[in-house]
């Protein structure tokens, strides 16, 4: 099974780094990585993706996000919050949100602080928690709305 090396590698004539491989990433055949759960889990995320090649193009990730949260025994401990239709979305439930896909975004960096992806990088992961803020500006802390201000304008 495929394997996402992270910040590892042997200085070769085709494969080196100046930095110790910080925020380099590769793919390795294992044929015996993995449990035989963890193997199905990827062949089924596998034959999903081949079944809906047509209408979804991208990966999503998924090989690379099911190994990390796996080697990192993640368990989503934050409840998820449901907002009805018509329901106000309040403080408490905004910062519940951002506390939640904090956790999950911080489970998916790599060990040397990088994002691995096939489109890599803080800033492909930050839109989904900027975006939220132009309609819940006023339910935000201004040291809170600062920080948001400061991603979208420069980074």
């Amino acid at each position: 099974m495929w394997r996402l090396k992270i910040a590892e590698g042997d200085d070769s004539p085709y494969l080196y780094s100046t930095n110790n491989y910080v925020g380099r990433q590769t793919w390795e055949f294992d044929p015996n990585y993995g449990s035989p759960e963890h193997r199905e889990e990827v062949e089924k995320a596998r034959r999903d993706f081949w079944e809906n090649r047509l209408n979804v193009k991208p990966s999503g990730d998924l090989l690379w996000r099911i190994q990390l949260l796996r080697e990192k025994n993640f368990e989503q401990k934050i409840p998820q919050v449901k907002v009805g239709d018509g329901e106000d979305i309040t403080y408490e439930t905004a910062t519940i949100t951002l506390q939640r896909a904090t956790h999950y975004l911080s489970a998916l960096q790599g060990i040397d602080g990088h994002w691995p992806a096939e489109n890599a990088g803080p800033l492909f992961f930050l839109p989904p928690l900027v975006y939220p803020t132009y309609f819940l500006a006023d339910k935000f802390t201004p040291k809170f709305t600062s920080f948001i201000n400061f991603i979208y304008y420069y980074c």
